[in-house]
């Protein structure tokens, strides 16, 4: 997975923006969560500040029924409710504490003396209420004159406030949650159209590859038009190696043919024993410098980019010229108008017409072509399959390995110089194909090339 990770970059840009949105929005949400907490905290203090204030007034101007704390709230009547209120009288013995009816014969403890107070002079912080229930309280110590000094203590349960942190936990992960989706959905799309003109070069590329174009055409980004004009420049430098390797070779073949031609000619024109041989071995040497001419001039048309073949049109001519040389044999020849090879027209008629010449050779009567086209349209490589059938004696399968075999002739009662199924299978592997011998159903051989084909 990691692999496929790193090859890819639309999931390297989509992963990576989606863990940035993922911890954003953690943080976001955490700094939310806690933003909230403290203003529900403060709403919950300022709320117990106002009853404190009310129960300070009363003790400092009593009413006339001289009973202070008597808040209206109704919270403060209900037992346990979570809402409490505790005034208690500083140096008197026994203690004298007024308590609210929802303490329930209970009393507040008070605050730790290491909370210290604020600016007002009161004092804030957490305690454990009754049932041992967390409550949030503040306390204050005023002076009544003389009625004395008083400690005077509201507080409230803090069930409420994570009540409404955990609602507001969970709207806002609901909320996130969505967010996140269309921003997942949002860099998708992103990373799509931002890639596209990838795509586009992708796909200018194959279609070169493909023999479909000579060249990569259209307007990119300027981030990525460059690589395009470099590939062109590519292309044009590669076909321009072709072609001057193909002219060096055949100026190879001119300067060497010459000489040959002169040393068999005078060799033959000596009848000693070394004359003879001098003719044989310049014989051998002719066959052997053709055999590797051709072969590096295919290898140099095999590395040409964008060259297709009309293999239709390729086949017909053959068959028009196989049938005069071979009038006894019945030439059937069947091949798609619209495939093409991917690759020079030249190679494609050496290899087919070597494959096809052998089979006439050998045929009594019957020699059947077919040429099929690929068989799955969307592959990253396609391959065309050129069937060659005979009803002649056939070959063993012991036998089918040696000749393909550089020179090697398994009956000498028929001309030929061993060449041809040889230089067909290498140029079908320079090409990235492969000939295949197998049993025919018309009683003979079945030669399989696979070639590269042209979408």
């Amino acid at each position: 997975m990691r692999a496929g990770f790193s090859r890819s970059i639309a999931a390297r840009l989509f992963w990576s923006a989606v863990f940035a949105c993922v911890v954003v929005l953690t943080l976001a949400g955490l700094a939310l969560t806690a933003l909230y907490r403290q203003t529900a905290q403060v709403a919950l203090d300022e709320q117990l500040n106002i009853y404190l204030s009310a129960l300070v007034a009363d003790l400092v101007n009593p009413r006339e029924d001289n009973e202070p704390g008597q808040l209206g709230a109704p919270q403060f009547q209900l037992a346990l409710s979570g809402w409490y209120w505790q005034i208690t009288k500083i140096g008197s013995l026994p203690p004298e504490i007024r308590t609210s009816r929802s303490l329930f014969a209970a009393y507040l403890a008070p605050l730790p003396d290491s909370v210290a107070p604020d600016s007002t002079g009161r004092r804030r912080g957490e305690i454990a209420g009754p049932e041992n229930k967390p409550l949030r309280m503040l306390e204050r110590r005023i002076d009544a004159g003389d009625q004395g000094r008083y400690i005077v203590q509201v507080a409230a349960t803090t069930a409420s406030i994570e009540r409404q942190v955990s609602q507001f936990d969970w709207a806002l992960g609901v909320t996130f949650f969505t967010l996140a989706l269309l921003l997942v959905a949002a860099m998708a799309a992103q990373a799509r159209y931002g890639l596209r003109p990838l795509l586009a070069l992708r796909g200018d590329v194959m279609a070169v590859r493909r023999g479909q174009a000579d060249r990569i055409s259209g307007e990119f980004p300027t981030e990525i038009a460059p690589l395009a004009a470099e590939l062109n420049l590519l292309i044009a430098t590669n076909r321009e190696i072709v072609e001057r390797a193909r002219t060096q070779v055949g100026n190879l073949a001119h300067a060497l043919k010459t000489p040959l031609s002169v040393i068999v000619n005078e060799a033959e024109a000596e009848s000693s024993p070394l004359a003879e041989k001098v003719a044989e071995q310049a014989l051998v040497m002719r066959h052997q410098v053709g055999f590797y001419l051709d072969r590096a001039r295919a290898a140099a048309r095999a590395g040409a980019i964008g060259v297709a073949t009309s293999a239709a049109p390729a086949l017909a001519a053959m068959a028009r010229a196989f049938a005069k040389i071979y009038a006894r044999i019945d030439l059937c020849v069947e091949c798609p108008e619209d495939l093409r090879f991917l690759g020079e027209k030249q190679d494609f008629d050496d290899m087919l017409g070597n494959l096809v010449d052998n089979g006439c050779k050998w045929a009594r009567r019957e020699v059947r072509v077919v040429v099929e086209p690929p068989e799955d349209a969307g592959a990253e490589r396609l391959f065309l399959r050129a069937v060659i059938d005979d009803d002649g004696p056939g070959l063993a399968s012991e036998g089918r390995a040696e000749a393909l075999r550089r020179g090697r002739r398994l009956d000498e009662s028929k001309p030929g110089s061993g060449l041809g199924l040889s230089i067909v299978k290498e140029l079908a592997e320079a090409y990235g194909g492969r000939l295949e011998l197998t049993d025919s159903p018309l009683g003979g051989l079945r030669a399989v090339l696979l070639l590269p084909a042209a979408a």
